[in-house]
């Protein structure tokens, strides 16, 4: 049995009514040629996700965590169990997936336009965020004349201006080098700071993690199953005793 559902909401949506609950979901993924055994990513996975709360999900490679952030976009369907989502989802997968012959400008405005805004009103209201989002004077720029870290700040743009109440990011920074990512890790934070939403993030990276959410959510090696949980009651600084604590015990936890 299986199952996804959009919470009933009879009031206007609100980014604190934008709760995620995902309860007992396995996904198992058929063979991929005849007589080889069939794949179980997530068995037996439950969390939740209170609006307007970041939530972070590390785990070692092949743990499932993108699967799961598809299940609760509704890009797959769990093989069993069930998933609620109190809003719409917008999802930024690892790519950053501009379009090469569109300005960051018109790339950023595209997730207004799939919603039915003129291509005109939608980069009217793009443009005013790019001197927020480090951008401006690269409006009229195309993605390969961005660095890597710009192209991120646009595809998170794009992201964001949708004004859905739920963001999945899925290791939006994963492409880049350490020190590009240091800062986009930084900005990150202060961007959803300044833009609250129900944010489910999937990092490799713990810092990443403790950096950004309010809380993180441990997984196992295959099948993916929530092995710890971490608040994170501490200063985000690197360099802070107590942040340092914390980033071993979710090392601990992931057996690093």
């Amino acid at each position: 049995m299986q199952s996804r559902t959009e919470a009933p909401n009879e009031e206007p949506l609100s980014f604190t009514a934008a709760s995620v609950t995902v309860s007992d979901v396995s996904r198992v993924f058929p063979p991929a040629r005849r007589r080889a055994p069939s794949t179980t990513a997530l068995d037996g996975l439950s969390l939740a996700v209170a609006g307007g709360e970041r939530v972070a999900l590390v785990g070692p490679s092949g743990c499932g965590k993108s699967t799961l952030l598809e299940l609760i976009a509704g890009l797959q369907e769990p093989t069993t169990g069930t998933i609620a989502v109190g809003g719409e989802c917008a999802y930024m997968p690892q790519r950053d997936l501009l379009l090469p012959w569109r300005s960051a400008l018109s790339n950023a405005a595209l997730a207004l336009e799939i919603q039915g805004v003129p291509k005109a009103e939608a980069r009217r209201r793009a443009a005013p965020l790019f001197e927020r989002f480090g951008l401006a004077r690269f409006e009229s720029a195309r993605p390969a004349e961005l660095s890597g870290g710009m192209r991120q700040r646009v595809a998170f743009l794009r992201t964001l201006i949708g004004g859905r109440p739920i963001l999945l990011l899925d290791e939006p920074f994963g492409a880049l080098d350490s020190i590009t990512r240091g800062e986009m890790q930084k900005w990150l934070a202060d961007a959803l700071a300044a833009e609250p939403r129900t944010v489910v993030l999937v990092t490799h990276d713990v810092e990443e993690a403790l950096l950004v959410a309010d809380r993180v959510l441990v997984l196992s090696p295959r099948p993916g199953r929530v092995v710890a949980e971490l608040a994170v009651d501490v200063p985000r600084d690197r360099t802070d005793p107590a942040f340092t604590a914390l980033r071993a015990r979710a090392l601990e936890a992931l057996g690093a």
